[in-house]
């Protein structure tokens, strides 16, 4: 018996990835189509303006899942969030749907895809000196233990990104061993094939989205500029006024943060537009390199190709009957 179809659609923030899908979704319909979301933000019930959530109109009757799972106050993380799916898609080869997995997290779709490696729990003493060191002297003295005992998590990671940089820290502190998997951990070795996979009942076809980097800068300030518009800061404010402290990890992400910034009188109001843009354009770049690395994978632009999008997908689906 032939594998079944698992669509993916990923790309870095603001590239049309949810109106790609739904549009996908409604032109397979004959197919029972269903999008499961990867996005990690998109897991929170308390987040939608700042999120660029589709609403359930835009949604229509398309099954979505993985939306509006969690509250800010319990972080889902990949593990969690790999348990979910894996069993979305259990369940979807009993209904014989097609899943179509959609979002912009690339270490989320990676665990989902390859495995992940496992965490230890970490003694309170080593956080405890993780917690001085860094306040003593940064991230410096964590990057310089990473490059000589797990270089490889290290280049996985982007040199802002001090939460995983100390956790891989964390790691070594207490195994001595590095976080990164030791060959076959990862399903077919290396943990950006997506041609070698775990997901041994589907076979994959993954659109990537991306927009040439001036035009998708841009797109970034006409989005921010309309979530503002359409009451992000009112958002967040009632997020606060409803006993919210704003420390919570989910609100700590881009957006949320500078607006936090900007409530509690650290930044002016004409600045926040362009601290939220420039804020995405990083994370945009980040994106670019995670899913740089990814093969194989199928790069669209997400205004200019819609057609072919569909198009592709189609005959991909036909060749394999």
């Amino acid at each position: 018996m032939k594998n079944r179809p698992l669509i993916i659609i990923s790309g870095p923030t603001a590239t049309g990835k949810t109106a790609t899908s739904i549009r996908l979704a409604n032109a397979l319909r004959s197919l029972n189509p269903h999008i499961i979301n990867f996005d990690s933000l998109l897991f929170y019930r308390e987040l939608n303006i700042g999120t660029a959530k589709p609403t359930t109109f835009e949604r229509g009757d398309i099954k979505h899942s993985l939306i509006d799972v969690r509250s800010i106050t319990d972080p889902l993380n990949a593990a969690d969030f790999t348990t979910l799916a894996l069993e979305l898609l259990e369940a979807s080869l009993k209904t014989d749907e097609l899943p179509i997995i959609v979002g912009g997290s690339g270490f989320y779709l990676r665990a989902l895809v390859k495995g992940m490696y496992d965490s230890v729990d970490v003694s309170d003493e080593i956080k405890a000196k993780g917690d001085a060191l860094y306040q003593a002297q940064g991230i410096d003295p964590f990057i310089e233990t990473l490059k000589l005992h797990d270089p490889q998590r290290l280049s996985m990671l982007h040199a802002n990104d001090h939460y995983r940089i100390r956790r891989a820290w964390e790691h070594w502190q207490m195994t001595g061993k590095p976080v990164s998997p030791e060959g076959d951990e990862f399903a077919g070795g290396d943990p950006y094939d997506f041609s070698q996979h775990r997901l041994k009942d589907w076979s994959l076809f993954h659109i990537h989205l991306d927009i040439p980097r001036a035009e998708h800068n841009q797109i970034i300030e006409t989005r921010t500029g309309q979530m503002l518009q359409d009451g992000f800061i009112t958002e967040t404010q009632e997020l606060l006024n409803a006993g919210f402290s704003g420390e919570e990890k989910p609100l700590q992400s881009i957006g949320y943060k500078e607006i936090l910034n900007f409530l509690a009188g650290h930044l002016a109001e004409n600045e926040l537009p362009e601290r939220i843009n420039a804020a995405t354009r990083r994370l945009a770049k980040q994106q670019r390199t995670f899913f740089a690395k990814i093969k194989p994978k199928n790069t669209y632009h997400p205004i200019i190709d819609v057609a072919k999008i569909e198009e592709d997908v189609v005959n991909w689906l036909q060749a394999r009957t």
